[in-house]
């Protein structure tokens, strides 16, 4: 939708009290995409060292959404989404790069990549995720 940006993608994404605890950002809004970052941090790993999968869904989660929003404007809601986790997550950073697939009037389906980047810039997928995202309020 032409009337949303990256800047009012950023402002809804502060006013969510559990994406603020995880430091996330709204890095990229638009042309149908999404992509949200977090940095990795200690207190965010299990107990093997790696990112928790929690994490990596809540990312898919909003990445998907937001995304969604791209097509259907900014009243949206998660109907669903599966996660497939392809390799421990380690790293510096957590990118959820989410697209939508198709757009109808009220609902939109999208996928998810997830990459962590290491400390040399190297990128790792870990997971993927798709789902669907529904408008509220039509």
């Amino acid at each position: 939708m032409a009337d949303l940006t990256l800047e009012m993608a950023q402002k809804l994404l502060a006013t969510q009290p559990f994406s603020v605890v995880l430091g996330a950002r709204v890095t990229a809004f638009g042309d149908g995409g999404a992509t949200l970052e977090l940095d990795i941090r200690p207190d965010l790993l299990q107990q093997n060292g790696f990112l928790h999968g929690g994490v990596l869904s809540y990312a898919a989660d909003n990445a998907l959404t937001f995304a969604g929003g791209t097509a259907l404007g900014p009243e949206v809601l998660t109907g669903g989404f599966t996660i497939s986790y392809l390799r421990p997550a380690r790293g510096v950073l957590l990118r959820a790069v989410a697209k939508v697939v198709y757009a109808g009037r009220r609902q939109a389906t999208c996928t998810c990549e997830l990459t962590t980047i290491d400390e040399t810039g190297a990128g790792a997928l870990c997971a993927l995720a798709q789902g669907t995202v529904i408008a509220v309020g039509r």
